[in-house]
């Protein structure tokens, strides 16, 4: 009789055991590491100057004395420089009849710098890549452009592959996100985000204002990351995931329209931006906020927060009195160290920076790469935290916070801590010493200013 006593003991234990090997086996799993990144830097000759994007718009003969004033109004206010890149078939006054090698082209040049780049500095070899997941949101042709990859760099037969498409802004989030969650049930893998955007087939030349926009801050851009979850490569990595959150409010029919890509009355394809897009960009990041501080910020700026909130309410109540719109505001600051922001637009950055609460210095790297580069759609936040890196701002057990907007409309989040120094100035390399510049003026004013000056609306209107 003492032996079944002896049995059932010891079978405990090793239940026990067996459910806290895979506790530990989960938890190694679910870390997340990001090895390294490359941002697509395209060739001199793709750039787009003053005189550049003049005569792009000179070609169009369907643009009134009205359009180029609007044109006009959105460059300088757009905080874009001389220095952003756009396909070749626009450069070579094709835009109008895009092909498919033309977008092919595009593609095909990212991946030869981007991804062979962050394959030749991490030493990883194409073969050794388990997880391929690209993100190019309007350019989806069949075989796909991760089997394109696959092809290309001459990986496994049992590489898992996965495209995304129409996922918009916020797509290269949603890439690292599906990385990540791959990993849970994958331990040591090693996970390549391809993210971009297809702007050779995707050119608008027709004359609604609402898509003219895409016009003035999309440019030609890309980065691949290498992420894994072996912690054999934690003395390696740059960074560690510690959360990503994920907002998506595509129900309202308000917010779903925002940005579209459609055609015009007259078939013309394009991005539709609509005026509703501010209010769903605001919905959006307050329900992203709302679930991502209790998971970053430490609790004692979270106790303030829900005290002065509940101070506020009790005081207006009182006195009976309808609580105005502004109240107290979370201090994010308390949590975070660098705000890595999507370069959607001057007017984004501002709006987060209010919301924020941040200062000139927080909003720096999304401005700058806004000027050099350019709206590069999913990929614009590596740009951003490149220029990080190349400041030297990003120092060991720093936390750094990413966060983008997209068409859905969608607002995702991801929290990083810094695993060491980083210094690697990659696409900033030859111009980071330039920026900040002394001023950020667009020059389209002084060399096309004359416009406003012009009468009358008439149509073919030529510089």
């Amino acid at each position: 009789m003492e032996l079944l006593p002896l049995l059932t003991a010891l079978l405990l234990a090793h239940a026990a055991a067996c459910v806290a090997w895979m506790a530990v086996s989960r938890r190694r799993r679910s870390r997340c590491y990001l090895l390294d990144y490359a941002c697509h830097k395209p060739s001199d000759d793709r750039k787009v100057t003053t005189e550049t994007a003049g005569a792009v718009i000179e070609r169009n003969k369907r643009l009134g004395l009205g359009e180029y004033r609007f044109l006009l109004k959105v460059i300088v206010n757009s905080g874009i420089g001389e220095h952003t890149y756009c396909p070749r078939n626009v450069l070579e006054g094709r835009e109008e009849m895009p092909t498919h090698v033309d977008a092919l082209e595009e593609m095909d040049d990212f991946f030869s710098d981007a991804v062979a780049a962050v394959l030749r500095r991490t030493g990883v070899a194409p073969r050794d890549v388990d997880v391929v997941v690209l993100n190019v949101g309007s350019f989806s042709p069949s075989p796909s452009l991760v089997s394109r990859i696959v092809r290309r760099f001459g990986m496994r037969e049992d590489v898992a592959a996965y495209n995304l498409s129409g996922m918009g802004c916020s797509a290269g989030l949603v890439a690292v996100d599906l990385a990540r969650n791959i990993m849970l049930n994958r331990p040591r893998t090693m996970a390549l985000v391809v993210t971009s955007e297809s702007c050779a087939p995707n050119w608008y030349t027709g004359t609604d204002k609402s898509m003219m926009l895409g016009n003035c801050l999309f440019r030609s851009g890309g980065a691949a990351a290498l992420l894994t979850n072996d912690p054999a490569f934690r003395c390696r990595a740059k960074m560690e995931l510690r959360c990503l959150v994920r907002a998506n409010i595509a129900a309202h029919d308000d917010a779903h329209a925002a940005a579209v890509h459609r055609e015009d009355a007259d078939g013309r394809l394009g991005v539709s931006l609509s005026k509703a897009l501010p209010k769903a960009a605001v919905r959006a990041f307050t329900d992203n906020l709302q679930r991502l501080a209790p998971r970053i910020l430490p609790a004692g700026e979270l106790a303030r927060f829900a005290a002065r909130l509940l101070l506020r309410k009790l005081f207006f109540r009182r006195k009976q009195q309808v609580l105005p719109a502004s109240g107290p505001k979370i201090n994010f600051k308390t949590g975070v160290d660098h705000f890595c922001l999507h370069p959607g637009g001057t007017a984004v950055i501002e709006a987060v920076k209010k919301s924020l609460g941040l200062t000139a210095h927080d909003v720096e790297p999304a401005r700058m790469t806004l000027h050099r580069w350019g709206n590069t759609s999913a990929s614009s936040l590596w740009y951003v935290l490149n220029y990080m890196e190349a400041k030297r701002r990003l120092k060991r057990g720093d936390r750094v916070l990413m966060v983008t907007f997209g068409s859905g409309f969608k607002c995702n989040s991801c929290y990083w801590e810094v695993v060491r120094d980083l210094d690697d100035a990659g696409a900033w390399e030859d111009c980071i010493d330039d920026y900040p510049p002394e001023t950020l003026v667009n020059p389209y004013m002084d060399k096309f200013g004359w416009v406003n000056d012009v009468q009358g609306q008439g149509g073919g209107f030529v510089f």
